[in-house]
């Protein structure tokens, strides 16, 4: 159903996903062949989860924007913005991870420094892009029922708080408290086990537009309750989720690691 969906709304958003399936395998074939470390874990690692995550968002957003009541050619304008920044980020994570250096926080050379520039730029866009979504949702009626349509809101908000999470580890340039970036970490998401660790904050923040409104559909669709009631239990569960990045978040900034190992 999404597949079919993205692929009549937006022909573009489509093919822009196929060069993330593209890359995936590139980054699994660089991990297994490619024995090179940097900050302390596998130089492909680093893009692998890029690949997945952008490929999730850019999925995300071309999906939900079927919900919104814009015209056409106002969807495809906005989906083409979403899918070509993000791709050219990702790309610039791989590029440099094939080149053995950081693509975040790295200015050591002015090449790499452009480089980390236009990044911030281009996600400086998208949270531009996110606030457009959260003004939208609240002030029109949107292609679904009342409690998705507000699982949708609360969705797009935790996102935004994800992002400014993000903006913290740029004002740092790092995403470690209190201890070094690459230090010892939990296998594959290497968030850190022995300080506090600014990414998993940012990383729930940024999936609560997929987790919350999936709540909602599954509560649609697998209780009988009345919208009030529907609407209330998201609330709650958004709360909750919520919540539980601030304590991340909160965890982080007093040098404490998420899980210590």
């Amino acid at each position: 159903m999404v597949y079919h969906t993205i692929k009549n709304d937006s022909p573009v958003v489509f093919w822009i996903l196929l060069v993330h399936l593209l890359l995936l395998p590139l980054c699994i074939v660089g991990l297994a062949f490619d024995d090179r470390i940097l900050m302390g874990v596998n130089v492909w690692i680093k893009p692998l989860k890029f690949v997945l995550s952008s490929a999730i968002y850019v999925a995300t957003v071309a999906f939900l924007m079927t919900y919104y009541p814009y015209s056409k050619k106002k969807r495809r304008w906005i989906n083409g913005i979403v899918a070509w920044t993000m791709i050219i980020d990702l790309l610039i994570i791989v590029l440099q991870a094939g080149r053995g250096v950081q693509s975040h926080y790295n200015v050591e050379a002015a090449f790499d420094g452009i480089l980390f520039m236009i990044m911030g730029v281009f996600i400086g866009i998208n949270v531009i892009i996110m606030a457009l979504f959260i003004f939208d949702s609240i002030r029109l009626k949107l292609n679904t029922s009342k409690a998705i349509q507000w699982a949708i809101v609360l969705g797009w908000l935790v996102v935004f708080f994800g992002s400014w999470v993000g903006g913290q580890m740029i004002s740092q340039f790092s995403h470690n408290v209190g201890v070094a970036d690459g230090g010892v970490g939990l296998p594959g998401l290497n968030w850190s086990t022995i300080g506090g660790d600014l990414r998993v904050a940012h990383f729930f923040g940024l999936h609560g537009i997929q987790i919350i409104p999936l709540f909602a559909v599954i509560l649609k669709n697998k209780w009988n309750l009345a919208n009030k009631q529907q609407i209330a239990l998201v609330t709650i569960f958004g709360l909750i989720y919520a919540g539980l990045i601030a304590y991340t978040f909160y965890q982080a900034k007093q040098g404490l690691p998420f899980i210590a190992l």
